[in-house]
């Protein structure tokens, strides 16, 4: 039985552009290979399954993907890409970092996610990959940290005791302090 197109799920970005009135094209544009697969001609269906047969990747509903992570077609872009207002976001974005974004490259930030064009998305996984986000971030942050504990500073001997290190009281309230200096512990 074929499978239907809107069960697909790449690990990159999969728009459809149409061609013609009754055809459509499947653009799927690799992130981590930066090059874009394009089936000419044939339906939707016909460009779909060719590439997932290819592939062999599991098939589910349409999203937009990008950087490995997908975004359903009805978030608003803004929302997507900055960490403090959705749950699927990037780690190292928050709200002016995202309109930074939107505004280079002339997105209205209440443009949903489906309305972009490929060449919007592809400009803004080209962004994505240039900064240092997620993972490369959260080490950088351990990094950091564990210099301050090697030399013996201040910062890094309260780091260590999981005790504040920008100079707030200890008599009381520290439960805050305690629970943000556990990041070793969260990766």
């Amino acid at each position: 039985m074929p499978l239907s197109p809107m069960q697909a799920k790449p690990k990159s970005v999969l728009k459809l552009t149409e061609v013609k009135p009754e055809e459509y094209c499947c653009d799927v544009i690799s992130s981590a290979l930066r090059r874009s697969v394009i089936c000419a001609g044939g339906t939707v269906a016909e460009c779909t399954l060719s590439y997932f047969e290819q592939t062999g990747f599991i098939q589910s509903g349409k999203m937009v993907f990008i950087l490995g992570v997908n975004f359903p077609e009805r978030n608003l872009v803004k929302a997507s890409t900055s960490a403090n207002q959705c749950t699927i976001s990037f780690f190292g974005i928050g709200n002016s970092g995202s309109s930074r974004l939107l505004a280079r490259f002339h997105i209205h930030p209440t443009c949903k996610v489906g309305e972009l064009a490929n060449k919007q998305v592809l400009d803004i996984t080209a962004a994505l990959s240039e900064m240092k986000i997620e993972n490369d971030l959260r080490r950088q942050y351990l990094d950091d940290i564990k210099r301050l504990k090697e030399t013996g500073t201040y910062r890094g001997r309260r780091h260590a005791l999981g005790l504040p290190v920008r100079g707030q009281r200890t008599r009381t309230q520290i439960k805050t302090a305690v629970k943000l200096n556990r990041m070793e512990r969260r990766l």
